[in-house]
């Protein structure tokens, strides 16, 4: 079994910040706190109007090189919830897909589902492969790979949309209050 290497732990968490639907005119409300515990993301989401939820890491610098390792592996107290894993990519100042896709609003992000426990801790391997290309949750079709190399910024989401393109079945709207103790690699 490959080693794991962290991350991304609960003294790592400090410099994150939420994101919700209110950017596109909804009303959901929730902020994310550094807690002894984790990524603490407590709030309410409101389906109307948008339906999400998040908390993001500030943008890497330097950015992150994971080239040696095969995926991710998170820890996540999500109580249930159906939530997705997003990941932005630098790539490069000639880059077509960075001129189209990360200057538009949302970017461009590496997206998979995460269905939670109800109870206790979920821990979830996500290899790179199976991270699918995602732009304002709808799924791209252009060749481009994701670039393990360049990694520039995480997200954790509960939104109504699932994998790209698609509802998410395990979305509930209402009191939220999730923990995400750790990102490694593997």
């Amino acid at each position: 079994m490959p080693e794991l290497s962290k991350v991304v732990s609960s003294s790592d968490f400090n410099d994150w910040f939420s994101l919700n639907d209110t950017v596109m005119g909804g009303s959901s409300m929730a902020v994310c706190r550094a807690t002894s515990k984790g990524l603490s993301l407590e709030g309410v989401v409101v389906e109307e109007k948008g339906g999400f939820v998040s908390c993001k890491s500030p943008i890497f610098s330097p950015l992150l090189n994971l080239s040696n390792y095969q995926g991710f592996e998170l820890k996540i107290d999500g109580r249930g919830r159906t939530l997705k894993f997003g990941v932005s990519c630098k790539y490069g100042i000639f880059g077509l897909s960075e001129y189209l896709l990360d200057k538009s609003p949302g970017g461009l992000r590496w997206v998979t589902e995460i269905e939670t426990k109800r109870f206790g801790a979920t821990i979830i391997k996500i290899p790179f492969e199976n991270l699918e290309p995602t732009v304002l949750a709808k799924k791209i079709s252009l060749p481009i790979k994701f670039k393990c190399d360049s990694i520039s910024q995480f997200q954790l989401l509960h939104s109504k949309f699932g994998r790209p393109g698609e509802l998410n079945p395990g979305f509930k709207p209402g009191k939220i209050n999730i923990v995400l103790q750790s990102i490694s690699v593997y």
